[in-house]
């Protein structure tokens, strides 16, 4: 009996032990709700290979992202980084992502749940000789969680465990796995080389009924039909140009999985630049000038200089950009099919990859080449009158849809931006297109067009700039946090804006961009405080309308010490009235100086 008891007290012991030697090294890395993961040490061997293993705990909703490509912002994709105080490590090994669906619908690669990270020794560990001994390792994690419906704060977590070197030989084994480069984003489906290249072809015929592809569907017809009153050689010629367009969007595919596998380590992945809030801004413009195009604002002409060198060249610029454009369109919405032949494709030799990315642009050419070569086909097209005019304006609106449903996916900080430069595009294609006509004067024309020319770039500027960097700290408006302030002497700037405020915009670039405004609200130690009053509930809402007695934005506040009555700025033009406030604001800092001197 005492055995027995003897023999639990020791398995308790053990168990105690045990727990309290992973409660050293564990750290709680997020949480939320019912959602957690945290991360412990251990040491651990793969393919023969020592190193450390980073084992992470949780539920499976709460995720970290794996690829920066696809992060919500630079850098915040899962890092993992460790040293020791003897050997130095290698690069870590990743386990393989998993697909989480983002509540906007896109597809993101991310590591959750329980996973291990196993980073490598870059030296030789040799076990028995006097240059194993214990050391401590510390493993830097770095990234941001998210759930379902919220992101967290980015982290930065340090865990710190010390190993026994010597007993490396003892030390678990974990199953090899390759890291995500090296399993190429996808499992190599094993099809034979005719079949696939079979399924690249009829993956690249499935894309000319691609809902994507819609819009320039009547823009095709009607050249077509157009080339169809003609010559059977224009006719033919017209679709060979068309075809070679979308072979060269191909073959750009093509180039650029050759230029990431070789140099870069990792592959095309398809419909990844829909992720790309540049592109997708593009796309959006893009679609806009088309749909203003269908609507009948503009033509497309080759000037008659061009033509007469071209012969009956004309019109084969176009339709080789028209090519160009359908392809575009037409592969963000693929099938299965399509992602099928591109994964077998982006597993094979780069010679034969190269083959397969341009047999799907034959599959998807070819129609085009069959109708244009064949009069008969022609012939049968319905011919040109009042209902293509109306077919035509009717797709301009689906364009238009179609581009507020990319504006959309856009990330919110930028819809407002496009959507107004979209506006102010429009005008200036408006502009162009209609204040002048075939007898306006050659001065008056170039000065309406040069004018138009300047109005888009300069909305450009103001609106499709790249993210500006924060040169004033703002605080979100804390009525606490300003009469904290106040007690203390500490002078507060109040900037009251919106989301949906275009002057609070301009109020932003050309006051608060100001490097010497930056600089003097550091100088005289001022809280910049940001009233956000987008929504009426809103604390900084409340308070203008109550406490300020202000009833529309922009208003910027600047609450000096020993005043009663803030300062107050209304409208857009008063940077220079703020800085001479500034600078007659003496500092807690600056008397300090004083002081000292």
């Amino acid at each position: 009996m005492r055995k027995r008891a003897g023999a639990i007290l020791w398995i308790i012991y053990i168990f105690v032990a045990a727990c309290s030697a992973w409660g050293q090294n564990a750290v709680e890395l997020a949480k939320y709700g019912q959602e957690f993961s945290s991360a412990h040490l251990e040491p651990a061997r793969m393919n023969s290979k020592p190193g450390i293993a980073v084992i992470f705990e949780g539920t499976d909703d709460l995720h970290y992202y794996a690829r920066p490509q696809t992060a919500p912002a630079e850098g915040l994709e899962l890092k993992v980084e460790a040293k020791c105080d003897i050997l130095s490590f290698a690069e870590p090994v990743f386990p393989k992502w998993k697909f989480f669906q983002e509540p906007t619908g896109k597809k993101v690669e991310v590591h959750s749940g329980n996973f291990t990270v196993f980073v490598p020794f870059s030296n030789e560990l040799v076990v028995g000789t006097t240059e194993t001994k214990k050391g401590d390792v510390e493993v830097k994690i770095t990234g941001i969680a998210c759930t379902s419906n919220v992101c967290l704060a980015p982290f930065e977590k340090t865990l710190q465990t010390t190993i026994d070197f010597g007993l490396a030989n003892s030390w678990q084994n974990l199953n090899g796995s390759k890291s995500a480069a090296e399993n190429k984003e996808v499992k190599t489906p094993a099809y034979s080389v005719p079949f696939a290249l079979l399924l690249a072809f009829l993956a690249g015929l499935s894309l000319n009924i691609m809902p994507c592809i819609w819009p320039v569907l009547p823009i095709i017809v009607m050249r077509i039909v157009e080339q169809a009153a003609q010559s059977k050689a224009k006719a033919a010629s017209f679709g060979l140009a068309f075809c070679l367009g979308i072979l060269l969007f191909f073959a750009c595919l093509a180039g650029a999985n050759i230029v990431l596998q070789v140099f870069y380590g990792t592959v095309l992945q398809w419909g990844d630049q829909f992720r790309s809030p540049a592109f997708l801004a593009a796309m959006v413009l893009l679609l806009v000038v088309l749909a203003l195009y269908m609507f009948g604002l503009f033509t497309i002409t080759v000037p008659s200089s061009i033509a007469a060198k071209s012969g009956s060249g004309k019109g084969y610029t176009g339709a080789i950009a028209m090519g160009f454009l359908a392809a575009i369109l037409s592969t963000p919405c693929s099938f299965a099919i399509l992602a099928a032949a591109f994964a077998w494709a982006q597993a094979q030799p780069l010679q034969l990859a190269t083959i397969a990315i341009m047999v799907i642009g034959i599959g998807m050419a070819v129609p085009y080449a069959i109708l244009t070569s064949m009069p008969g086909l022609l012939k049968r097209l319905p011919k040109a009158g009042r209902w293509m005019e109306l077919f035509q304006q009717a797709v301009g609106f689906i364009l238009l849809i179609i581009a507020v449903k990319l504006i959309a996916a856009l990330p919110q900080v930028q819809r407002i931006n496009v959507l107004y430069f979209a506006v102010v595009l429009a005008f200036s294609i408006w502009m162009w297109s209609t204040w002048v006509s075939y007898n306006t004067r050659a001065f008056r024309k170039w000065m309406v067009r040069v004018i138009a020319v300047a109005l888009a770039v300069a909305a450009g500027w103001v609106f499709l700039a790249g993210p500006k960097i924060e040169l004033i700290d703002w605080q979100d408006y804390n009525a606490d946090l300003i009469d904290e302030a106040i007690a203390q002497n500490r002078p507060v700037l109040i900037k009251f804006t919106a989301d949906w405020c275009l002057s609070c915009r301009t109020v932003e670039k050309f006051v608060y961009s100001r490097k010497d405004i930056s600089q003097l609200i550091e100088q005289k130690n001022v809280l910049a405080i940001k009233g956000d009053t987008t929504e009426r509930n809103f604390p900084a809402t409340l308070a203008l309308k109550n406490i300020y007695n202000e009833y529309g934005v922009p208003v910027s506040m600047l609450l000096v010490p020993g005043k009663k009555e803030p300062l107050r700025w209304r409208g857009i033009l008063f940077a220079d009235e703020l800085k001479e406030s500034l600078q007659q604001i003496t500092s807690d800092k600056e008397d300090g100086k004083k002081t000292e001197d």
